[in-house]
């Protein structure tokens, strides 16, 4: 059963939605506090958090900034503020996922769904067939093990991170535009906008480029999107 921790001080949105998740069998805590929160997060073993933003104690965006630094669990932040520097800043900070409330309990869980099976599937360590890694130029991306180095040090990506790295590396030379990662990344039913795909493209380079202001790897193509060069 996945364990679910929710960080919420409105009891009545954080209680409906643990009756939903629990009817869907996930093992669900609420905490209140930001700042017990944080600690609960970071010394109790959960598979996913559900993070609102504005919490007594400490807000949303310092927890998920401090969780990002120890963890690599889906972070799916919630938030009545709808302005996107709040959704930019949230997903700058390792979020996965930025719900703007009100939500249906229901597309919470199919959220949270989504995200777990991404997880999943990007941490795997024992698949059936041996997958080699990718090598671009510094770059080695090995998919098994959800690791990547540059000249032989690791460099530590979300998990979003990584799976955008891996779709542009497995796919060199191609031209994509920005709703085309968009629907790839996120799914076609997915909740948001571009302005995703740019926050996280911007971050990748910050980690894999040498000199992300003149980035090698993942180059802008003006009018069209961006494209993976391995060189």
């Amino acid at each position: 059963m996945k364990k679910i921790l929710i960080i919420e001080d409105d009891s009545s949105i954080s209680e409906l939605e643990r009756d939903y998740l629990e009817a869907s069998d996930f093992d669900v805590t609420i905490e209140g506090n930001g700042a017990i929160g944080l600690e609960k997060a970071l010394n109790e073993a959960f598979d996913l958090l559900v993070l609102d933003v504005m919490l007594p104690g400490k807000d949303g965006f310092q927890i998920c900034r401090e969780i990002r630094q120890a963890k690599e669990i889906p972070i799916l932040m919630v938030s009545a503020r709808h302005e996107d520097i709040d959704k930019i800043r949230a997903l700058g900070l390792g979020a996965d996922d930025y719900i703007i409330k009100p939500f249906s309990p229901s597309e919470l869980v199919a959220r949270v769904k989504a995200h777990l099976a991404r997880y999943e599937r990007l941490t795997n360590t024992a698949p059936a067939t041996k997958i080699k890694s990718i090598q671009a130029g510094e770059l080695e991306i090995q998919p098994e093990t959800h690791r990547v180095f540059r000249s032989g040090k690791e460099l530590i990506l979300t998990n979003k991170e990584f799976e955008l790295l891996l779709f542009f590396a497995e796919n060199p030379g191609i031209v994509f535009s920005k709703d085309r990662l968009f629907d790839q990344l996120w799914g076609l039913d997915a909740m948001g906008d571009t302005a995703t795909v740019m926050v996280h493209i911007n971050r990748l380079r910050e980690k894999i480029e040498p000199v992300p202001s003149e980035p090698k790897y993942i180059e802008t193509v003006w009018g069209a999107g961006y494209r993976f060069s391995g060189k």
